[in-house]
Formats: C-alpha cells, sequence, structure tokens
C-alpha cells in the first residue's frame, strides 16, 4: 500500500536537511507514493529535478524571518488539494508550522523531523515542547539529538524516534578516473587535499578549521584545503586566510552542483562544526571512502568511529583538529585506504539511501493502518 505524502520544509537549497527531502521524495515517488513538496520560502534549488521527477513543489512564499499567518491557509490549502494523508515535515520552521495549521485539516498524520541537536534556544524548545500534542510523532537524524530533546522536555520519549538521513551510495562512491581528471585540471596533483564543505554560518565554524590548517601546512606545506559552500561570513573567512598566510593553500570554491566528483579529488574530509545534527556531507564523504575528521558534536560520533574511519576532536579547538587531520596524513597510504574502506561499509550497513527510504516507508504505512507498535519496533533502528 502507497498513499499521498506531503513534505514541509523551511527551504529549498543546497544544505543537508533539502537534499535529504528531495532524494526521499523521488525514491518514494518511485515507488509508488504520490509525493509533494513545499517550501516555506521561495526555493533557490532543487525545483527543477524534483518536477522532472514527478514530485508536485509549491512554495508559500513567506518571507525570511518574519511570521506569516498566511502561511498557516495556504498551507492547509495545499494539504487538501493534494489530498495529502500524511503531512512530514523539516527543520524546526516547517515543524512548528505544521503543527498550528494540524487543526485547520485534521485527519491526517502528521510527522516532524528535527535534522540539529539544537534548533536555536529555549524559546523554540518550548514551542517544541507546547505544540507536541499536534504531532502524532517527532524523528531526530541522530541517538545524541533524541537524547538531549528527551532531556530538554521537547518531546516524550513515547513520541520520538531515531530516523537517520540516508546517502545514495552508488551516486557517492570512489572513482579513480574522476579522481585524477578532477586533479589535474585543479592542478592538485603532488598535494594532500583536506575537502570540507557546508554553509559559510556561524554553525560550521570554519575560522577554527582556518587555524587550524594552518598549522597543518608548518608541517606540511604540500597540503590544499578546499572549502565549497557559500554564506554570510565568506568575506571574514577570507580576510583570515590573508591574516594567516595561507592565500595559496585555502581554496573557496562557492556552491558546487558536482560534489559526487568533488569527494573524488579529496584525500580526506574535515569538519569544524559547532553544533550539528547527523551531517548529510559526512555521509556522502563516508560513501566516498575518504578518511575523516570531525569535531565531535550532535550526530558526529555515530559516523566518525575514531580511530577506525576517522578521528574525533573537541569543537572550536584548533590545535587538536589540526593534530587529528596530521594523523591522517602521517599513516601510510595502506591505513589512509583502510581507513576509506571502514567509511564506505559503514554507510553500506547502515545509511544507505535505499535502506532509509524502506524504513521510512513502513513507518508510514503502519501509522496509516492505525499501527504505532512500529514506534516501539523503531527504537531498534
Amino acid at each position: 500500500m502507497t498513499g499521498r505524502l506531503l513534505f514541509l520544509i523551511t527551504s529549498l537549497a543546497y544544505g543537508g536537511a533539502e537534499i535529504q527531502v528531495k532524494d526521499l521524495s523521488l525514491r518514494l515517488q518511485q515507488r509508488g507514493w504520490d509525493v509533494g513538496v513545499v517550501s516555506m520560502c521561495p526555493p533557490e534549488a532543487l525545483v527543477d529535478e524534483l518536477k522532472q521527477g514527478g514530485v508536485f513543489v509549491e512554495s508559500l512564499d513567506m518571507p525570511r524571518g518574519r511570521p506569516d499567518p498566511r502561511g498557516v491557509l495556504k498551507l492547509g490549502q495545499l494539504i487538501r488539494q493534494h489530498r495529502s494523508q500524511i503531512i512530514h515535515s523539516h527543520m524546526v520552521h516547517a515543524n512548528l508550522l505544521a503543527r498550528v495549521t494540524h487543526p485547520l485539516v485534521p485527519g491526517r498524520i502528521w510527522l516532524c523531523t528535527a535534522h540539529n541537536i539544537d534548533e536555536g534556544g529555549r524559546s523554540r524548545e518550548l514551542a517544541y515542547r507546547l505544540t507536541d500534542p499536534l504531532c502524532d510523532l517527532t524523528t531526530q537524524v541522530s541517538k545524541a539529538g533524541l537524547e538531549r530533546y528527551v532531556a530538554i522536555g521537547a518531546a516524550p520519549r513515547r513520541k520520538i524516534i531515531v530516523m537517520p538521513n540516508g546517502v545514495d551510495a552508488q551516486r557517492f562512491h570512489p572513482d579513480a578516473a574522476i579522481r585524477a581528471r578532477l586533479r589535474d585540471s585543479m592542478h592538485l596533483d603532488g598535494h594532500f587535499v583536506w575537502l570540507s564543505i557546508g554553509r559559510l554560518e556561524e554553525s560550521k565554524d570554519y575560522p577554527t578549521l582556518l587555524r587550524a590548517f594552518a598549522l597543518v601546512v608548518k608541517d606540511y606545506p604540500q597540503s590544499r584545503l578546499l572549502i565549497a559552500g557559500q554564506g554570510d561570513l565568506r568575506p571574514l573567512l577570507e580576510n583570515l586566510q590573508r591574516e594567516l598566510g595561507l592565500e595559496g593553500s585555502i581554496e573557496f570554491l562557492g556552491v558546487r552542483k558536482d560534489v559526487p566528483d568533488l569527494m573524488n579529488v579529496a584525500d580526506g574530509f574535515v569538519i569544524s562544526s559547532a553544533w550539528e545534527g547527523l551531517p548529510m556531507v559526512l555521509l556522502e564523504a563516508a560513501a566516498t571512502a575518504l578518511p575523516l575528521v570531525a569535531t565531535d558534536v550532535g550526530g558526529v560520533s555515530e559516523i566518525v568511529i575514531d580511530g577506525k574511519n576517522g578521528f574525533l576532536r573537541p569543537s572550536q579547538d584548533a590545535a587538536a583538529l589540526a593534530e587529528a587531520m596530521m594523523q591522517v596524513m602521517s599513516l601510510s597510504p595502506s591505513q589512509q585506504m583502510a581507513m576509506g574502506r571502514a567509511s564506505r561499509e559503514l554507510i553500506e550497513t547502515t545509511y544507505e539511501l535505499d535502506g532509509v527510504v524502506t524504513k521510512w516507508e513502513t513507518l508510514y504505512r503502519a501509522l496509516m493502518q492505525g499501527d504505532r507498535s512500529v514506534i516501539q519496533e523503531a527504537r531498534g533502528i
């Protein structure tokens, strides 16, 4: 049995949560579900790909940073128009909007997915707690996120489960031919290349990464750091790059649409986040069989198994992050490859997209049939 499913998300852009919603939508549509995606804000990306896959896409055209009650009415109209049986929201603003819309269109199933361990302070945590009765189930992308949400009272344990993000292991995989071609065209032969991908914003803490890389370059002058992503902090980071004397060692690539290829350019993947949920880019790097270095925040330790497929270090500690990066670089090629294989194996066994989609289908169908025992079973996922 399939059904009519509507995803609600804060925005459509090249972010981890947005990519996950896009991937889930397309796979579920292929499996016979009638899928729609509604973006609260005007979309910035992914619309063409979704529509080409047969997914219904609409925007509430809500202004960023300002509540607009008209969004509630428009969302209710779209739910009725699509005849949605399940409304599955992602990210804090969409989750809260879905909940306050619930009374206008009863008789549906309402699921909310939180993508971060901290979604914006006590006011939002209180909003989650107060609106919880308007949601059938909350899911978290990581075990760490679930435990924190229970601890702060954002969701009762009986109504929250872990449902991890999934990555397409056929799209993200090691490819020697792509690696050779791109490294040659980017003049990276002979260099150890670190890659980091993410929005240039406070949560990703790129200043710590730049300071760590300045320490790495002292011992490994042939190393390079590529940073893909865009954001308001780019001018600040470019100024810091100049202050640290790293103009020839770091390249800001902006938004890239060839992330699977770009992953193959790298010898290692690094993130320096101050807070996280379960980073999609880390899953993508693992699928590409890269050694991983990351700060131990959110659900990161569920992906980076310290000493096996990479190294974990405390957040906001440039010296510790640099030490971990150099530890990877000091390994023999065969040891680095073994770390990469461990990363890939983790994806294939736990985070492969098709398996995650099947878990969502199992949950959707059970809830449509009124079988809440699946929630208890899901605690073992």
